[in-house]
């Protein structure tokens, strides 16, 4: 029962501390980090010793089910690292913000949400489970209930809600064609006998289902939501949904093409060329409207739907290399891309500042913070030492082996491409915060954010180093 306790615990524990209003700020804030630090425990033991756990069967071969595999074990490891840090760093953003109780109780909600996702034992929990991340995180979008924070919440709602009306189709055909109890295991478990002939419309439903699923990951043509919805909710829930929530769609994909069909039965056919295709393009132009949007969270809300796409080409290449490629992304971007808005929501805390170009001079005020973003930035533009270097190294060394001709090519050009946009939108930024050249208006006056901000961000600037150093030896602990 130890991944039940981690899932609802953080959601039982979350509403509780919200709930109960008395005392101060600071005292609330202590029963915040009580419940994270044990959300964190528990979480850490269910990695390591959570057994399966059958909650009820809707039928004969559909179940609710918890199962903890390696693919489960990586994610929800993820997971926990990204929600602690956001937690705290927390504490003092939303000293700024009103209705502070509401944001906590709906964060660890959905961090009770997304360890459910990520330990599924099949594809019904997986689609009922991410329904639940989805409802779950739309209050962190709209928390400020403004007109523009209303609309973008509804925005993310129901491009979600579209979304998993595609990957609804997909199961449902998946499990039509299942053979045996349908429990994930790698290669699948499509009944061959059944789906001779049927072919066709099993790989419509699979190509939905990628679709669908994706829309959470941002993959074009679902992404719109992302640079809505990111930049109008509070710094912390901004680095979760693009660090780690967004990620739920690329657990689902994983799943249906992995776990449930098999890499076998769409290798060489149109759903996989579509889905290169459609992550070749969202890289691209995720790059491109970074390079060219002035406002920090909507670039590094535009960053985000073309680094996740670097996940989704990975993934589309069908192969261990592929997947071994995704996964160190995964962590390295959730680390990265966590620190950065972490980052942004200190200029605005701080000084409210918005803009890239209000930004000049300002690492001499807070040389810790731009610190930070500059080791994030380098991850994510794929500089060694850092984490994102060896992901990009993986999955380009894999693209070139794959043989598929013109797709082992053009692949690898935009992902040079798209580290040159990134290189251009991010390293500016904190060169001209440090060295903001003659005539700028820059402040000598030390004035560094407090140490609940900067901590979680050194914490996850020292694991994308680590994963750029050690990744290859973390995934073979884990098992890929």
């Amino acid at each position: 029962m130890l991944i039940v306790c981690s899932v609802l615990f953080p959601i039982a524990a979350g509403i509780l501390a919200s709930v109960i209003r008395a005392g101060s700020y600071r005292e609330r804030c202590f029963r915040y980090g009580a419940v994270s630090l044990i959300s964190l425990v528990l979480g850490i033991f269910t990695v390591l010793r959570g057994q399966p756990v059958t909650l009820f069967s809707f039928s004969e071969n559909v179940s609710f089910t918890f199962e903890l595999d390696t693919l489960g074990r990586f994610f929800m490891t993820a997971v926990l690292i990204l929600y602690t840090c956001a937690a705290f760093y927390a504490m003092e953003y939303m000293k700024m913000e009103e209705r502070q109780p509401t944001f906590f109780a709906f964060m660890y909600i959905s961090l009770g949400a997304l360890i459910a996702v990520c330990a599924s034992g099949n594809l019904v929990t997986v689609y009922l489970c991410f329904e639940m991340a989805t409802i779950t995180t739309v209050p962190l979008v709209l928390h400020e209930r403004t007109k523009s924070a209303i609309a973008a919440g509804l925005k993310y709602l129901f491009y979600s809600i579209g979304g998993a009306m595609m990957g609804l189709f997909g199961v449902f055909f998946i499990y039509y064609y299942g053979a045996a109890d349908r429990t994930f295991r790698l290669g699948g478990f499509i009944d061959k006998a059944a789906v001779s002939g049927h072919e066709k419309i099993l790989l419509a439903a699979v190509l939905a289902a990628v679709i669908g699923f994706g829309t959470k990951a941002g993959m074009y043509p679902m992404h719109g939501w992302l640079p809505t919805a990111h930049p109008i909710a509070p710094a912390p829930a901004s680095a979760l949904l693009s660090g780690i929530i967004a990620k739920a769609g690329v657990i689902a994909v994983i799943r249906v093409v992995y776990y449930c069909v098999g890499p076998d039965f769409i290798r060489g056919t149109y759903v996989q060329y579509t889905w290169m295709i459609l992550a070749m393009v969202t890289i691209f132009m995720g790059s491109m409207m970074a390079f060219l949007e002035k406002n920090m969270k909507k670039r590094l809300a535009y960053s985000t739907i073309s680094q996740i796409s670097y996940i989704m080409l990975a993934l589309s290449l069908l192969s261990d290399g592929g997947v071994r490629g995704a996964m160190l992304h995964v962590m390295s971007h959730a680390s990265s891309k966590g620190c950065l808005f972490m980052c942004a929501g200190v200029f605005i805390y701080k000084y409210g500042k918005r803009g890239v170009d209000e930004l000049v001079g300002i690492g001499r005020q807070m040389p810790a913070v731009m610190m930070c973003f500059l080791m994030a930035s380098l991850s994510l533009v794929g500089i060694p030492p850092m984490g994102g270097f060896l992901s990009k190294w993986v999955i380009a060394l894999n693209v070139a082996d794959d043989g598929l001709g013109v797709l082992s090519v053009l692949p690898i050009v935009i992902l040079l491409i798209s580290a040159l946009l990134t290189a251009g939108y991010l390293l500016p930024v904190a060169f001209k915060a440090f060295f903001p050249g003659e005539g700028a208006q820059a402040s000598e006056e030390r004035d560094e954010a407090s140490w609940l901000m900067v901590v979680p961000m050194i914490v996850l600037c020292c694991v994308s180093l680590v994963m750029g150093i050690y990744g290859t030896a973390i995934l073979d602990v884990f098992g890929f």
